[in-house]
């Protein structure tokens, strides 16, 4: 598409470019990293003009102890997964029962940046298993953009041997992506999914108070946890546990819609999203 500009602006367009690249470099200058508390570093203004912007939300069953590992079939998940992302090149990719290891792999062979963020089993990182050396259990977060600073914390309602998180990275466009896999349906766990889909729900509306925000996760239900203003899109229409993988958004992810990838080697569908990044929000 060819943009014609009028040789009357020129002089102004020439000027604009001129300061936008050096307001630029001064975020650059100024940003840094936050810890666990929760703080997010600046972020540069989003583009000036509206663009695709796209997610995939993925389920892995890494662990190797989970009863799902067997159809998994390692290391054939973690090349689906490569192909996956080769094939859609999505902006940001949520990852949920995952090993740092893989996913670490899976940033490399991609190009993507990372954060993960690991789960606490029975008192302790959780290794994951046949074979092992692939890591800690955990979530993570794969982003084109660059990652400027992440937070992670677990959730206050817990119950069971295994403590949930969230996770959520700035990034260098001015977005942030969260992930989060909630309580299952055990009988040990069960009452503490509603308490952290409330929680959840907090933390997503108290980020999106200062950039656009758009999350990926598997919820373990179906009722959406999103806050009030957040678009909620899932794989109702997947084959394996459908509605449980969900993803929000906050209205500047203009007109979004979903398709599910069939998956092979997971118990769970991909879940692809596709929304419009609007300007200046």
């Amino acid at each position: 598409m060819k943009i014609m500009v009028r040789r009357s602006a020129s002089r102004s367009l020439m000027s604009a470019i001129a300061l936008v690249t050096a307001g630029c470099g001064l975020v650059l200058a100024l940003g840094g990293c936050a810890g666990s508390s929760g703080r997010v570093a600046s972020a540069p203004a989003l583009p000036a003009h509206d663009s695709a912007y796209t997610l995939m939300d993925m389920n892995l069953c890494l662990s190797g102890q989970a009863a799902c590992y067997a159809k998994v079939q390692y290391p054939a998940v973690v090349q689906e997964a490569i192909s996956r992302i080769r094939a859609a090149r999505p902006d940001a990719v949520t990852f949920t029962e995952a090993c740092s290891g893989d996913v670490a792999l899976i940033a490399r062979r991609t190009g993507y940046d990372m954060r993960f963020s690991k789960v606490i089993y029975n008192g302790k990182p959780l290794p994951c298993i046949r074979p092992g050396g692939r890591g800690l259990f955990g979530d993570a977060v794969l982003t084109r953009a660059a990652i400027l600073s992440s937070a992670s914390q677990p959730f206050q309602a817990q119950a069971g041997p295994e403590r949930r998180v969230w996770l959520c990275v700035s990034t260098r466009i001015g977005v942030e992506v969260c992930a989060a896999q909630l309580a299952s349906h055990t009988a040990v766990e069960a009452g503490t999914n509603a308490p952290q889909c409330a929680e959840l729900r907090a933390i997503l509306a108290g980020r999106a108070a200062a950039r656009p925000v758009i999350f990926g996760g598997d919820l373990n239900r179906r009722p959406s946890c999103a806050p009030r203003g957040f678009w909620t899109l899932t794989d109702s229409s997947a084959h394996q546990d459908p509605g449980s993988q969900q993803v929000y958004g906050t209205s500047a992810f203009r007109s979004p819609s979903a398709r599910v990838v069939p998956a092979i080697h997971t118990d769970h569908g991909v879940l692809l999203v596709r929304a419009y990044l609007s300007a200046g929000r």
